[in-house]
């Protein structure tokens, strides 16, 4: 591998003349896309296939995505899904091995969103590895088989979402509010934490009946207890453990 001279850009361990072809395996969805706002669908994507020498055809796409119907309108008409849905499309149009995808879902509603998420988990069961950078915990622990969590661009936690959450030494967190004396629940099997404070109190453990030996050990001490909800750790709580901010707050 030669050193790149000035001004040169190049993949790296990749000689010049195999760029081409490598590319022809990739996908790239961007963040924003800026298209001429008068050209229709159908165009764009006649414009993009020539970039391929063995493009899909587009007409096959735009009907699994649903927009076998919008090929002759305008980009300017779309919805933002439906933006999103081309850009896709446009990723797709030389039937990448590698998919990479920035903030698919970014400003789209709850119900474009979970669309979106079929169409994503319907690729990687055809086989395609995909690259998706998110803002969204719940996207990733839903989509991805690993993740990479990062802050001011270095690696904060790297894992499976399975791996990650076990890191974080709890798997459930339980609470509840009591008037009874709840001194001896470090007792119960599996609990590694109780928090009392004033009549809220929190068990924090792990264990597949961890929930159900609670609320048993809780009747056979006769204490009387009201409000439990239970919530599993996830990969929000991952993110907090390992960045200590808000997503928010890095954006």
């Amino acid at each position: 591998m030669r050193k790149a001279t000035s001004g040169e850009i190049r993949v790296l361990g990749i000689d010049p003349t195999q760029r081409r072809e490598l590319y022809q395996h990739i996908g790239v969805q961007l963040q924003e896309a800026s298209y001429p706002p008068s050209i229709k669908v159908e165009e764009l994507c006649q414009l993009f296939s020539s970039f391929y020498s063995k493009p899909l055809a587009y007409q096959g796409l735009l009907d699994r995505f649903e927009l076998g119907d919008k090929k002759r309108a305008r980009i300017e008409d779309l919805s933002g899904g439906q933006r999103q849905k081309v850009s896709i499309i446009l990723a797709l149009l030389g039937d990448p091995q590698i998919l990479f995808l920035d903030e698919l879902t970014t400003g789209l509603d709850p119900q474009s969103r979970k669309d979106m998420w079929q169409m994503i988990k319907s690729l990687r069961q055809e086989g395609k590895t995909i690259f998706m950078t998110t803002h969204y915990m719940e996207e990733a622990e839903y989509l991805c088989d690993r993740v990479c969590m990062m802050v001011e661009g270095k690696i904060a936690a790297l894992g499976s979402v399975e791996d990650l959450v076990a890191q974080m030494g709890t798997g459930q967190t339980i609470t509840f509010t009591t008037l009874d004396d709840v001194n001896e629940l470090e007792q119960v099997p599996g609990v590694s934490r109780v928090e009392v404070n004033e009549n809220s109190v929190q068990v924090i453990g792990h264990g597949q009946n961890f929930l159900k030996d609670l609320v048993v050990w809780l009747t056979n001490n006769q204490v009387n207890f009201d409000n439990l909800t239970s919530k599993k750790s996830n990969l929000e709580d991952v993110f907090l453990k390992f960045t200590g901010a808000r997503m928010e707050e890095l954006q």
